[in-house]
């Protein structure tokens, strides 16, 4: 008896360090994930909680099933049933199969449809509406943020207009990253030598949290970023203001940018160097390279005219028809 009582002892004891435990963790920061603030966020947490809840029509049942047969089948429990020759039973095999099937048919289901809906090239904004473009630029380690239509860039900070879509166009000059900003939705790779787009919209004005959500280095937990999203009218004044700023980017000071730094400093420029974007995207690219932009713009004339331009430039270095593909 003193053993069995010192057994449950013990497992009281464990269940309530770990309720205490998570009750504590549960206040030491926000869940970002589950508190969207945008269409697309919304949609992902949507998808998480249908998730959850198929899975756990075959998870709960399990688990208690499973406390059941440990405690019913103790090796004290002397009036528990025996049965050495039992080994099949229809009914129980068409549920523990058919179910499983079914939910995983369902979710397969499901998934496609979100994963469709969701594709980061769509953009949000309705016909009439014109989208912010940010070009992004990961470095090691800090974000170079660039506003082609406003003329501006910013490091580290972006701020965007509320219930407007925003176009990013994202890119690598150093590791490949990811970047994120969980209270607006899913996380996208940037990589040298190809141009991703992702399509964000914030529901309201708030201060959001943006990070690189990849390793990529000593310092990768630097690279933080905020994210303010204001009304329009307030929008219109950063960008005034942002054009008047005494800083502004050249490409000498891009290039002294580039280099590797811990500094995690917000700076805010009034000009770039026009298509600098495009040159980080293409610099890692060797010649006659077509290069790959998922989700972009660009015009079948514009790919016919680039693979033109590719052949004649392996033609011209002898080398042989072999295809070219970007990195």
């Amino acid at each position: 008896m003193g053993k069995k009582r010192s057994s449950l002892v013990r497992a009281a004891f464990s269940a309530v360090v770990l309720a205490m435990t998570m009750l504590l963790l549960s206040g030491c920061g926000n869940y970002m994930v589950l508190d969207p603030k945008g269409p697309i966020a919304q949609k992902q947490l949507d998808l998480i909680g249908i998730t959850v809840l198929l899975c756990s029509i075959i998870i709960v049942p399990v688990l208690i099933i499973t406390f059941i047969i440990v405690w019913r089948y103790r090796a004290s429990n002397k009036k528990a049933d025996y049965k050495p020759e039992w080994a099949h039973n229809n009914l129980l095999e068409t549920i523990w199969w058919g179910i499983p099937i079914v939910i995983i048919a369902i979710l397969a289901v499901i998934t496609i449809r979100y994963t469709h809906e969701l594709e980061p090239s769509k953009t949000l904004a309705a016909e009439s509406e014109k989208e912010v473009v940010i070009q992004v630029a990961s470095l090691d380690w800090k974000w170079l943020f660039m506003y082609p239509e406003e003329g501006i860039a910013t490091i580290n900070t972006i701020t965007i207009p509320e219930d407007r879509s925003v176009r990013f166009e994202l890119t690598s000059d150093a590791p490949m990253n990811s970047f994120w900003i969980p209270e607006l939705g899913g996380q996208i790779y940037t990589m040298s030598g190809m141009s991703m787009a992702l399509h964000l919209k914030a529901d309201e004005p708030g201060d959001y949290f943006g990070t690189a959500a990849n390793f990529s280095g000593e310092y990768f937990a630097n690279m933080t970023f905020d994210v303010h999203a204001t009304t329009e009218a307030d929008y219109e004044k950063w960008v005034a203001d942002a054009k008047n700023s005494s800083d502004t980017l050249t490409d000498e000071g891009y290039q002294e940018l580039a280099k590797p730094s811990a500094d995690n400093e917000q700076l805010v420029y009034a000009s770039f160097p026009e298509g600098l974007y495009e040159r980080i995207v293409t610099k890692y690219m060797h010649d006659g390279a077509e290069l790959h932009e998922h989700g972009s713009a660009s015009s079948d004339e514009e790919g016919k005219q680039s693979a033109d331009a590719g052949a004649a430039s392996t033609e011209a270095e002898g080398h042989d028809s072999s295809s070219h593909t970007g990195h």
